[in-house]
């Protein structure tokens, strides 16, 4: 079973240092950033660094739509 515990009080890691001593319990370190954020921090890294404008975003769109509009009318 796991528990996560916040310490108050400085002086309480000496208790819990002391109870994994005797085998009581494990002590691990967690990082302070979700492993969620890692992820994304990750792939964003990987991604390429150039962000398209949002006028080659629109002229994608127009070109995709422009392609499906003429499908339909042939089909």
């Amino acid at each position: 079973m796991t528990y996560q515990v916040n310490k108050l009080n400085p002086k309480a890691d000496k208790l819990l240092h002391t109870l994994a001593y005797l085998n009581l319990i494990s002590i691990s370190q967690q990082s302070d950033e979700d492993e969620f954020l890692k992820v994304v921090k990750q792939l964003r890294k990987k991604a390429s660094a150039k962000v398209p404008t949002m006028e080659e975003i629109t002229a994608e769109v127009e070109k995709v739509r422009t392609k499906r509009f003429k499908n339909e009318v042939r089909t």
